[in-house]
């Protein structure tokens, strides 16, 4: 083994941080792959019996896609929580005369939903912004993404940006946005403040629904930074909701859904809070 191959094998053991990606490294068919947010390693792993492909960054599974005919349905539970954008809104539905049929996605990692999303609903076309063109390509190699862009067609279109700046700078707008750039401890906090918020409503039609996926930390026991997204979405939106998306046999954290929206929402299933619960509405700095 070359020494430049012992440096990649190294800083992918390191980027893992735990013992089970040095671990990981003795499979049969690890493939590592240099991201913009550091190594991820791509892996396939049996569970209960079925073959599941998995990216790895920062010590915890980032994206994972089942094998084989099961290719386009979720693996992560939480990624179902992202189809209450097609229910959460009658009051949309009977303003625009459709249900949600143009949405835009931050953060495409494995492509997770927009793979079942797209082969579950032949009227959606779906935009995903992802910042990093290795994940991409690593989407489009190991994820099944070449196999939805010939299935979806025009129906859907990736783009290589950074999320807030292509609010920022596009014209288009969206019945739905969705925001799946909150990883865990390391939030995207570009789109998590109040500006963003407002970029983000921007782009939404009239009684548009924002649904964001946002993570706990320390193993389900802090939530403040779904504290402080509804606080700063709050200040935005005329309605804000929170929505339990557990995953039981994978999550090591808690993923909530937060669905914003200045139409009435119907979600029987959201959580309750009050004013005490809210946190620090988040500003851009400087």
């Amino acid at each position: 083994m070359d020494s430049r191959m012992k440096k990649a094998l190294a800083a992918g053991a390191l980027a893992a941080g735990t013992a089970a990606a040095v671990a990981a490294l003795k499979r049969t068919d690890p493939h590592l792959v240099r991201c913009q947010d550091g190594w991820a390693l791509v892996s396939t792993h049996r569970i209960e019996g079925t073959p599941v492909r998995v990216m790895r960054q920062g010590g915890v599974w980032q994206s994972a896609t089942y094998l084989g005919d099961a290719w386009a349905e979720p693996v992560f539970a939480y990624y179902r929580a992202f189809d209450a954008i097609f229910s959460a809104s009658p009051a949309f539905e009977a303003a625009s005369g459709h249900a949600i049929a143009h949405a835009l996605m931050i953060g495409g990692g494995g492509f997770a939903w927009p793979k079942h999303a797209l082969t579950e609903h032949a009227d959606l076309s779906l935009t995903v912004v992802e910042h990093d063109p290795a994940t991409i390509a690593c989407a489009r190699r190991w994820f099944y993404l070449d196999q939805l862009e010939r299935e979806a067609g025009e129906r859907l279109s990736v783009i290589c940006a950074d999320g807030r700046a292509f609010l920022e700078e596009a014209d288009a707008r969206f019945d739905a946005i969705l925001n799946d750039a909150f990883t865990g401890a390391l939030p995207a906090r570009s789109l998590a403040t109040v500006e963003a918020a407002r970029a983000v409503k921007a782009h939404l039609v009239p009684g548009g629904l924002y649904a964001a996926n946002v993570v706990s930390e320390d193993e389900g026991g802090d939530v403040s930074f779904l504290r402080d997204c509804v606080a700063t979405l709050e200040e935005v939106f005329a309605h804000v909701a929170v929505l339990p998306a557990e995953d039981e046999t994978y999550g090591g954290e808690d993923n909530y859904l937060v669905v914003a929206t200045d139409a009435a929402l119907a979600l029987p299933d959201a959580i309750p809070f009050d004013e005490e619960f809210l946190g620090t509405i988040l500003e851009d700095e400087g």
